[in-house]
């Protein structure tokens, strides 16, 4: 009976590992403006917290608006101030942009030159398809380019774009 027991728990903590990476706990009460927060399985910029106090013997609670960093879609969440909530790993990296395909697909350099070919110009939401627009128009008019890559939560998206001081030839 104790076996059965144990290997329940194996099981749980397998899974628990395999999603751990992504994220890391943090006191809801430690989170601040424009942290970072998963909610609803999002990896979310937090756009505004306030706290609310509450009775004699109940927790103070967050109130948290974040936007989601690669749909644009607003999300609320309430959690007491002393319990964790997770907050995602957020990743930026810079590239050189290479080339851009006819269906969107761009091909990227990072500094030790290695290529990147897996990733399209950013759509969605307004401000990405304008970015992709901006994007799109630099590299034809022969800028040198360089993106912003924000990686989280196993997702992958060019959130910036500026010229290269090195273009000039």
């Amino acid at each position: 009976m104790a076996d059965d027991h144990d290997h329940g728990h194996d099981v749980h903590f397998e899974s628990a590992d395999a999603g751990a990476s992504l994220t890391y706990p943090q006191q809801a009460g430690t989170v601040r403006k424009n942290g970072f927060l998963v909610i609803k399985g999002r990896p979310c910029k937090v756009a505004d917290v306030s706290t609310s106090k509450t009775g004699k013997h109940g927790h103070a609670k967050c109130h948290f608006v974040a936007i989601d960093i690669f749909t644009g879609k607003k999300y609320e969440d309430l959690t007491p101030s002393s319990h964790n909530c997770d907050i995602p790993h957020v990743n930026r990296q810079e590239y050189t942009l290479l080339d851009i395909t006819e269906d969107g697909f761009v091909s990227l350099m990072d500094e030790a030159g290695n290529t990147k070919d897996d990733l399209t110009l950013p759509k969605g939401t307004d401000d990405s398809d304008k970015l992709a627009t901006q994007i799109q128009q630099d590299f034809d008019d022969g800028k040198e380019l360089v993106v912003t890559v924000l990686k989280s939560m196993g997702e992958e998206m060019i959130s910036a774009c500026k010229s290269s001081a090195g273009g000039d030839k």
